[in-house]
């Protein structure tokens, strides 16, 4: 992380091992855009990390070039997804469909579409963010966390949250390459307006030769082996 801003600590929020191939700890802009409050922003996702490339579901390579991975088959598709601190939700969008298969090409146009013509003034942010929860954590900090499962937001706005709470579930919906969680920090609940904000995570693991070893206040490269340890 080369950003001179120190970053915000939370709770890692999700459980079991984890892998973030998009990283501020890599990276800055992680996403390679500062839109959509994505400058400092996370994608977790599941591997099978005895594999050859740790591919992130069950089939081969040539099967999701052509006829795509049902998202069921990704092995992160319905993991629950916690609150990384306690505070109030501010928006809690459900509703928008997931695709029930990756494509890889088609995928490649809605990135593209966000990347380019999405207009904060007239589209659904869903399209870019799929189903979302926002939490308030303090004065001008929010939490985003993005691409759930449709149907599986447990919360609504107003709601007070405690730190672990259960929110939704690891999904695919939005501008989504395949099923996994998006978290990011932000100045704003406005995920089309807001600047985001540097993050760590204050308790978790890193398996390294063999061992894993705790981390406080880390934030995780994209070649980690990462695994939650919730306090």
């Amino acid at each position: 992380m080369t950003d001179t801003c120190k970053p915000i600590n939370v709770q890692f929020p999700l459980r079991g091992e984890w892998l973030a191939p998009t990283t501020p700890g890599t990276k800055i802009p992680s996403h390679g855009s500062n839109k959509f409050g994505t400058r400092y922003a996370y994608d977790f996702v599941q591997v099978a990390w005895h594999k050859t490339g740790r591919p992130a579901y069950r089939g081969g390579l040539l099967k999701y070039l052509t006829l795509g991975i049902p998202i069921c088959d990704y092995y992160c598709w319905g993991q629950p997804i916690y609150a990384p601190g306690a505070g109030v939700v501010v928006e809690a969008a459900d509703g928008y469909p997931e695709r029930e298969q990756t494509n890889l090409f088609g995928d490649l146009r809605r990135a593209h579409w966000a990347a380019k013509q999405f207009d904060p003034r007239t589209d659904d942010v869903r399209s870019v963010a799929g189903n979302f929860v926002v939490l308030k954590l303090a004065e001008d900090i929010y939490a985003a966390l993005c691409h759930l499962q449709i149907g599986s937001i447990q919360v609504t706005v107003g709601q007070t949250v405690k730190v672990g709470e259960v929110l939704g579930r690891v999904g695919h919906s939005g501008n989504s390459f395949a099923p996994h969680l998006h978290f990011q920090l932000m100045d704003s609940s406005d995920i089309a307006v807001a600047q985001g904000l540097p993050c760590a995570f204050s308790h978790y693991e890193v398996y390294r030769e063999g061992v894993w070893l705790g981390e406080t206040a880390g934030v995780p490269t994209r070649d980690d082996r990462l695994r939650s340890t919730p306090k």
